[in-house]
């Protein structure tokens, strides 16, 4: 295991000239966007045969292209070390985390990264330390889970991971173990999960609620920029459930495939303001506990999934259920150009914040300015 020291004193010694690392896939263009209005160099690391969007439709966002033959290259020697010579600081997304696999970022990946490398494991369900652990400890409600198909008695939503794309989740639903072993047998069928991945699938109640994505923004710096700010809310357009959406319901019953929810995009929405101090508060609990449990801190962008439901003890009362937690940039667009939160937080701030993650470049700089760049690494 890398020690946060090691990181630290590469960070401490790069001097000011820094450049901004960005792994080819999820929000690059989003990171690449960011970090060139903040006026920092970037670089990219793209793999064979999935670069041309970023190396030849928005090559004016990278400064320097790191091609490898696959994601996971990137642990090899020269790639890190070229990456360090460029003096980079690394933003972390999905993909990241995925394809080039927990037990490479925290034992052999050296360069810095901004936010906290360790919680990039914790968005595993089936990790013991993981999401829905540091939730519970947080206390914020999540949906009943279900050990088993047989405990199923009501709608459940059934969260399986693809068999070929380890980054998307072919979810189903079922309100009965009948129910749930019909739909399991006609996706094993068609090759969307295997019986590895379905093994693993964890199965929670459907929270009948308004959904939204609760996006958030954690600081290292604290005594500069505060504790942590809300970015804005979003919802997710996926396939092949938006098609079915789109139909009448009696035209729906016809159609003889299973639902999948892959994601395709995301959608602005906005919260009623007497309701927010929900989310706020969830993500103040969600801070603290990782703060303990993960020390330094949440650093960087993280996002609350979830839903605005009636709570079951307490007629009438709404509470903010979550679904899953992203400890690391959501990959959502819409957000800058959509959430009314770009505003209040430019007056906050006092400097035009347009994308949440310009508040990622703000730190950033602000950390180089003052030479506490190994504060907001790990």
């Amino acid at each position: 295991m890398l020690k946060r020291e090691e990181i630290q004193k590469i960070a401490a010694g790069y001097g000011r000239d820094i450049t901004i690392g960005i792994f080819g896939s999820h929000s690059a263009k989003e990171i690449g966007c960011a970090a060139k209005a903040a006026g920092f160099r970037t670089a990219i690391v793209v793999e064979k045969g999935r670069e041309k969007l970023y190396t030849r439709y928005n090559r004016h966002l990278y400064d320097e292209i790191i091609e490898v033959e696959r994601f996971r290259d990137m642990l090899n020697q020269e790639v890190q070390e070229r990456l360090l010579e460029l003096s980079t600081i690394f933003i972390p997304n999905r993909s990241f985390a995925v394809y080039v696999g927990y037990d490479g970022i925290e034992q052999e990946f050296r360069v810095p990264i901004y936010g906290n490398r360790l919680m990039l494991r914790a968005e595993e369900r089936d990790y013991e330390r993981g999401q829905y652990y540091l939730l519970k400890k947080a206390g914020i409600r999540t949906p009943k889970h279900f050990e088993s198909p047989e405990d199923i008695d009501r709608l459940c939503i059934v969260k399986v991971q693809q068999a070929a794309n380890p980054l998307e989740r072919a979810f189903f639903y079922a309100d009965s173990p009948e129910d749930f072993y019909r739909q399991a047998e006609e996706l094993l069928k068609q090759g969307i999960i295997s019986e590895e991945t379905l093994s693993r699938a964890r199965i929670e109640e459907y929270v009948l609620g308004a959904r939204f994505n609760a996006n958030f923004h954690g600081y290292a710096l604290e005594d500069i920029f505060g504790d942590f700010d809300l970015v804005g809310f979003s919802d997710r357009r996926q396939v092949n459930l938006q098609g079915f959406l789109n139909l009448p319901a009696r035209d729906q019953l016809k159609i003889r495939v299973p639902v999948t929810n892959e994601e395709i995009g995301h959608f602005g929405v906005t919260m009623r303001e007497s309701k927010q101090h929900l989310v706020y508060d969830a993500a103040y609990r969600f801070r603290r506990v990782v703060e303990r449990e993960y020390p330094p801190k949440m650093i960087g962008p993280f996002a609350l999934q979830g839903a605005i439901a009636y709570s079951p003890e307490e007629h009438g009362r709404l509470e903010f259920v979550v679904f899953d937690v992203s400890p690391r940039v959501p990959g959502d667009p819409a957000m800058g150009p959509t959430s009314p939160e770009m505003r209040i937080l430019s007056l906050k701030h006092r400097r035009r914040i347009e994308d949440p993650l310009d508040l990622a470049m703000m730190e950033i700089a602000e950390a180089v300015k003052l030479d506490r760049l190994e504060e907001i690494v790990t």
